[in-house]
């Protein structure tokens, strides 16, 4: 009786099945105990099972990789935190450009990588306005780096469990499945930063491996122990350095010998960086505050001219003003490909450009000598390699007499390959020695006298500068052309090496022509020095 009760569906008082509602037929004692309802029980339960750990690595995958990094400030550094899915866990600390180092730091399926930013002048001046703050700096950096890795990942379980719930709701729409989903997450995400700091170990950091142009840190820098030592110095003085350079562009006004006119034209001649990174900030310090209007590099902008060393020639789209670049002997054809991407950059070699009014034409050195030591070689050069450049320097003599506009600045590397430029145009600008010269090239009967200014390292030689009891200075020169586009006066600023924090302007004016016979010597005017003393006073 009970039983025809239970098989009857419900029927309203008229004994009629409602409308709308289905007709439901009961699971019977036999299809219950049919051999293959359990085992088709159990297959159902499996796959609902493994589709929720799909669902839930995916969603954790997504979140790590839309929520897992943070930004963080170590004293006047900015660095970006972020943590991947690995299979050996371990830190990676990017150091751009110049590679990467890798430290077995801790265990687990999670790998941390931190990117190096760059420094921020405005905090670094504001920590050299107080040295106890930047006292206090250096003491939290600890803390701060703590820090920064809690909120990593703390931000990194939140979004990977927010992600699984929300893919888990979009595929099953199901609240207990994605209920499950998102508990699975915050094991999973949790259980895998939980073993990375079980596992940390901070010996580590004294065992780095290499990658990227850092491979070749022997080879470079020389002695390691002795460069680490050095830049170690070199780091604590920078912030310094950057804060005097600001002061450069005040500091003129204490020169009164010159004063541009609206219509000058403001020329950076730069040269010989070998991959310093410290130096596109001065540069782009220098070309704020003198209002430059293109920038000039002869030449060693890299060291070993590989495809790594490519995003170095980046920072030349920073500068925002037109970058007029020639290769050096330590560039090869890649180098001179990634400098023509910028997109304010102009390569010349053995032809002729018009930049901001001056017409310039350029040559690139006819070597590549990526072997070599950056610094010059003493002994001087064979009869092959001058014969070389001889005939480099008569290639663009040619391209300059045949340019429909009269050049104004010629530009090459080596200065050895100036000679048969002489007469051609009025100004030649070279690298390559690290050595600042000027001098006159020897006069053509009947043709202009021409000027060959030879610019020191902008880069101090790169990390190699770092190697003598006495570091190699960054320098540059600032050169003022009045609306005919002649040379009027020029400033050398040279910026102390490693463990000095001296910043040197000294301003020449060339004598105008009419009162002065040609091919005279040029007048240095008085020399300011920038130094960490709280008042710079010009020195006659």
């Amino acid at each position: 009786m009970d039983g025809q009760q239970n098989d009857e569906p419900r029927r309203d008082r008229d004994g009629k099945t409602p409308p709308g509602r289905p007709r439901r037929f009961p699971l019977t004692r036999r299809s219950a105990s049919h051999p293959d309802g359990g085992w088709r029980l159990g297959l159902r339960r499996f796959a609902v099972a493994v589709a929720i750990l799909v669902v839930t690595l995916v969603g954790v995958l997504a979140g790590v990789v839309a929520g897992g990094n943070v930004g963080t400030d170590i004293g006047p550094f900015h660095a970006r935190l972020s943590v991947s899915p690995t299979t050996d866990g371990g830190t990676t600390v990017n150091i751009p450009p110049l590679g990467s180092l890798l430290l077995d730091s801790h265990g687990g399926p999670t790998q941390l990588t931190v990117e190096l930013g760059a420094l921020e002048q405005s905090r670094v001046e504001a920590l050299i306005d107080d040295p106890a703050s930047l006292n206090r700096a250096t003491q939290s950096a600890v803390d701060e780096v703590r820090e920064g890795v809690m909120r990593l990942g703390l931000r990194t379980v939140g979004s990977a469990v927010l992600a699984t719930l929300v893919l888990a709701l979009l595929v099953f729409r199901d609240t207990r499945r994605a209920a499950w989903a998102g508990g699975l997450a915050l094991l999973i995400t949790a259980g895998s930063l939980g073993t990375a700091a079980a596992t940390i170990r901070p010996q580590s950091i004294e065992e780095p491996r290499y990658e990227g142009l850092l491979v070749n840190a022997p080879a470079i820098v020389g002695d390691v122990r002795k460069i680490a030592d050095d830049y170690t110095r070199y780091a604590e003085q920078l912030q310094r350095l950057i804060g005097n350079v600001t002061q450069l562009y005040t500091t003129v006004s204490a020169l009164p010998v010159y004063e541009p006119d609206p219509g000058t034209t403001r020329v950076l001649h730069i040269s010989d960086l070998h991959l310093n990174p410290s130096a596109w900030q001065i540069i782009r310090t220098v070309t704020e505050q003198f209002g430059i209007d293109v920038v000039i590099d002869t030449g060693d902008i890299t060291d070993w001219g590989s495809e790594p060393e490519a995003s170095y020639v980046g920072s030349i789209s920073l500068l925002e003003k037109p970058y007029v670049y020639i290769r050096g002997n330590h560039d090869s054809g890649r180098t001179a490909a990634a400098v023509a991407r910028q997109p304010n950059a102009v390569v010349l070699d053995n032809t002729t450009t018009t930049v901001a009014g001056l017409t310039i034409a350029g040559i690139g050195d006819p070597r590549f000598t990526p072997d070599k030591s950056t610094s010059p070689a003493s002994g001087g050069l064979s009869q092959p390699t001058a014969d070389e450049l001889i005939t480099t320097g008569e290639k663009l003599a040619t391209t300059i007499r045949s340019s429909p506009r009269p050049v104004d600045i010629a530009l090459v590397h080596d200065p050895a390959a100036a000679g048969p430029l002489s007469g051609a145009c009025p100004l030649v600008l070279a690298g390559h020695t690290h050595d600042r010269q000027i001098n006159t090239l020897p006069e053509v009967p009947g043709q202009q006298p021409t000027t060959l200014m030879v610019q020191g390292s902008t880069g101090g030689a790169g990390l190699r500068g770092l190697e003598g009891e006495e570091p190699t200075p960054l320098a540059m020169t600032v050169l003022y052309f009045d609306q005919e586009k002649r040379l009027q006066a020029y400033d050398d600023i040279t910026v102390g090496g490693t463990g000095q924090a001296q910043v040197n302007l000294e301003r020449t004016v060339i004598a105008p022509p009419p009162t002065t016979p040609l091919g005279a010597t040029p007048t240095p005017t008085p020399t300011t020095t920038i130094s960490p003393t709280p008042t710079p006073t010009p020195t006659r």
